[in-house]
């Protein structure tokens, strides 16, 4: 079930014209490039890119997000409806962080239901005057999608609240996560129907449209688009339980850019990245990016900020409007502390009736004076947990205003029904401390309220009493998203009912100087902090990072939420069989470096030695005399020798090149600058103690070199083991002839000036002295240390190594970012070319140049 407009639009789009009963503004900009499209069903991942320039040029950006930023009431006579902004929401005050020219259009769902014969004219007003596009979810999928998936199941898992039992949080269920992906594919095609894919930023929000990015990205590959979590994520031991996990992690990495509040979030995020999909990030001139098929997906990390002109002109009005006198004058001789929270399982509001509770026993000299004025949103959510908790709630209150309350004064006072943000200004106005006690909350922006509201408005009547020093105090969980950015507040453990009620007691009777010092501190951090600023750090950060959106050359692949887009250098493409072996058969003389593990031999492989098929393939590639063919890898000399002894005629660089020889019969020799090797009694016995406090880690010793592999520890703790022992070593190792480097998963010392590159270079110049300079190379490798062959080969023609008229093939295996210009899939891909090269050699001999061969 789809929107009318949606369905008219499939039809504008392949070309059936319906009838027009009388003509209409469609939704602009449905499609930039040339030609038709057929149909719009996100089943197939048809890439839509154009190299057709844009005829705007103006920048949009489309901000998608579970609701519209707009409230909507029947009309008096109930004939349609009538819309206006809603100026507490996030998504209309960040407008003020873009730039000014900039067209900002919303997608979201509205929080009326619309009947499907009014949907296309309220499509249409709203798009009209409020440049919004609706996003309808029929009932069965709005009830399993938002009551369901987001709030039984994603909801609760981000704030730490695990499924334990089917009456205590549910099981997951299924049908509920098909709803949520149906909702996000509803989002994805209104997106769509006004996209313009080459001008436009999508900025989608919240954790309602978590797959949205995949669905958007397998429409348009070098789409701009960001994502902001509004909520915590959880530590991966948590997130990891939840079925959908791998789901959700690689839909989001479609993202260009990923914002959240806190590092605790992000870091935990980067945690399920490495430890689920193994992937690894990096620090960039304090840019974090995560390298993904050759995407860098970069992560943010801002907290949100508050309106700060809202709050300033509810200030103005807070006399007139809420009388805040009449608020002194009820609480005249009390000491207020102020608590405004969601009625929710999370906040922590019990806790914090029982804090107070507390402190009235503590101390009895607060009992006729101190109040706790609580004030409940109205829940968004429902469900048993909810109903147990306002029971929990009310009968705290019940019993501490029967304990310690008498005749015109209670301790508690509970607001339970809707208020303004002109009522809460009043509050807060009125108010010596704000007390935050929920139990995991993504950021919480009462704190940054209040300190505003305290601060209060020069012009105002109701900032008079406060006309001296600005003072104000904060007891704030250090659970929440807020908390790292209030330096000035008393951070509590919310669960340590006691630790919070001294907390209070402290922030009550502190002394006035202390409490100015830290208000002023907290005011300087929110008035330069606001929404504004977290928008347009979080936009620029946006534009940094797709900025060479255009300039790559980008494909997707993968099915269902396995897809993902390779994004790749526009040098870099495919080794094409054709191109090689016509360029193999002009040439007179060849050079093959082959890298083994991961290159001819597939990673995966338990059996490490070579099939009688590779054999025979590079048994066929020697026997032509004008074929150099060597196998270049990190294995020992012992097992490549053992492994490769029916290929005669095959040089070997083993431990990348530290033992070399050029044909079987030949010994080995070795080139490294060093045969000394004191330096193994030196670092040995280091790695051995990392060894030992590592588990999953260990040692390979090999002639020239020791390698500490952690590939089976836990990803963190290996990661930071490995960091510190590269410092560990290097310390160590200082003046000794050897090299110390990181690998994946891996550290290694070898002798100074081994490596891949350098037995590429002697390959080379022992041709050229031979008489035999290369007119034809061929080097194929798959990992960090095959990176040096391709280099070196890169420079070889303009060093003057091997002539500019040389045919230079430098492949790796995989589509990833490399100093390669070419790639082939995998090992089966490099067999059949090596297989191709091997039919189409001359095993004739002819005369052979010896000399120069054998360096």
């Amino acid at each position: 079930m789809m929107s009318r407009s949606y369905t008219n639009l499939l039809d504008l789009a392949s070309g059936n014209f319906p009838v027009m009963g009388r003509e209409k503004k469609r939704l602009p900009r449905v499609m930039t490039v040339p030609g038709v499209i057929s149909e719009l069903d996100d089943d197939q991942a048809n890439s839509v890119s154009s190299d057709v320039p844009s005829s705007v040029i103006q920048d949009r950006v489309i901000i998608v997000a579970n609701q519209l930023p707009v409230k909507a009431k029947r009309r008096p006579d109930n004939k349609g409806w009538s819309f206006s902004w809603d100026e507490d929401s996030l998504l209309l005050q960040l407008k003020d962080g873009l730039p000014e020219e900039m067209e900002v259009l919303y997608v979201g769902s509205l929080r009326v239901e619309i009947d499907l014969t009014e949907q296309d004219d309220v499509s249409q007003l709203l798009l009209d005057k409020f440049k919004c596009v609706p996003a309808f979810l029929p009932n069965d999928i709005l009830n399993k999608f938002y009551h369901g998936f987001c709030k039984q199941h994603l909801w609760p898992l981000f704030h730490y609240m695990l499924p334990f039992s089917a009456n205590h949080g549910g099981r997951f269920d299924r049908s509920l996560w098909e709803a949520y992906v149906a909702a996000n594919k509803i989002f994805s095609q209104r997106v769509i129907e006004i996209l313009n894919p080459e001008d436009d930023y999508v900025w989608i929000h919240d954790y309602h449209l978590m797959v949205l990015p995949t669905f958007l990205r397998r429409r348009f590959n070098r789409l701009r688009m960001g994502f902001f979590l509004h909520s915590p994520f959880p530590s991966s031991e948590i997130y990891r339980t939840l079925p959908v996990r791998e789901e959700i992690l690689k839909a989001l990495l479609n993202s260009d850019l990923i914002g959240f509040h806190t590092f605790d979030y992000a870091r935990h995020f980067l945690s399920c990245c490495s430890r689920m999909l193994g992937l690894e990030y990096q620090s960039k001139r304090g840019y974090i990016g995560l390298e993904y098929y050759g995407r860098t997906v970069g992560i943010k990390i801002m907290p949100v900020g508050i309106h700060m002109g809202q709050i300033e002109s509810v200030l103005r009005l807070a006399d007139k409007e809420w009388r805040v006198g009449e608020l002194r004058q009820q609480f005249e001789g009390k000491t207020v502390l102020l608590g405004v929270d969601d009625m929710d399982i999370f906040k922590g509001v019990n806790l914090k009736l029982l804090a107070m509770e507390q402190l009235l026993k503590q101390h009895p000299k607060w009992q006729g004076r101190a109040v706790l004025v609580q004030i409940a949103n109205p829940a968004r959510g429902r469900g048993k947990d909810l109903e147990e908790i306002q029971a929990e709630i009310s009968a705290s209150c019940e019993r501490i205003n029967k304990t310690f309350g008498r005749p015109g004064y209670e301790p508690i006072v509970f607001i339970d029904r809707p208020i303004s943000l002109s009522e809460r200004t009043a509050y807060y106005t009125i108010a010596e401390c704000v007390v935050v006690t929920a139990v995991r909350d993504g950021m919480n922006l009462t704190p940054y309220e209040y300190i505003v509201s305290r601060q209060g408005d020069s012009g105002s009547e109701s900032s008079s009493e406060l006309s001296g020093p600005k003072k104000s105090m904060l007891v704030v969980s250090e659970f929440i998203g807020c908390s790292p950015s209030l330096s000035g507040a008393i951070r509590v453990n919310p669960w340590n009912v006691e630790a919070t009620a001294e907390a209070m007691n402290e922030a009550i009777s502190m002394n006035d100087s202390e409490k100015q010092l830290r208000h002023e501190k907290h005011y300087r951090y929110v008035s330069t902090h606001d929404v504004a600023y977290w928008s347009r750090s979080f936009f620029q950060d946006m534009e940094r990072t797709c900025k060479d959106h255009f300039r790559r050359r980008c494909w997707g692949i993968g099915l269902s939420f396995g897809f993902r887009v390779v994004a790749l250098d526009p040098n870099f493409r495919k080794l094409s069989i054709d191109a090689i072996e016509s360029a193999y058969i002009r040439s007179k003389h060849r050079a093959i470096l082959l890298d083994y593990d991961g290159t001819v031999m597939p990673q995966t492989s338990i059996n490490k030695s070579p099939s009688d098929e590779v054999i025979s393939i590079i048994n066929m590639l020697c026997s032509d005399d004008k074929n150099t063919v060597f196998v270049v890898s990190g294995r020992g000399k012992d097992s490549l020798g053992k492994w490769f002894s029916p290929c005669k005629k095959l040089g070997i660089a083993a431990e990348h090149g530290y033992f070399m020889r050029w044909r079987a019969e030949e010994p080995w020799k070795t080139i490294g600058q060093s045969n000394d090797f004191g330096w193994v009694q030196m670092a040995e016995p280091v790695m051995n103690l990392y060894t030992e406090s590592t588990d999953g880690s260990h040692i390979e010793t090999k002639e020239s070199a020791l390698v500490w592999h952690h590939r089976d520890a836990d990803p963190g703790f290996g990661s930071t083991q490995a960091k510190e022992m590269l410092d560990h070593l290097e310390s160590v190792l200082a003046n000794e002839p050897v090299a110390v480097k990181r690998g994946q998963s891996i550290v290694e010392v070898k002798p100074q000036g081994v490596s891949k590159g350098l037995v590429a270079e002697k390959i080379f110049a022992a041709m050229a002295e031979g008489g035999k300079q290369a007119d034809f190379v061929l080097c194929i490798g798959d990992d960090r240390s095959d990176e040096d062959m391709f280099e070196i080969i890169g420079d070889a023609t303009t060093s003057g190594v091997l002539s500019s008229n040389s045919s230079v093939f430098a492949c790796t295996v995989g589509q990833k970012p490399s100093k390669a210009k070419y790639y082939l899939d995998d090992t089966i891909e490099v067999i059949n070319m090596l297989e191709a090269l091997a039919d189409a050699s001359d095993p004739s001999p002819s005369p052979r140049i010896e000399e120069g061969f054998s360096p």
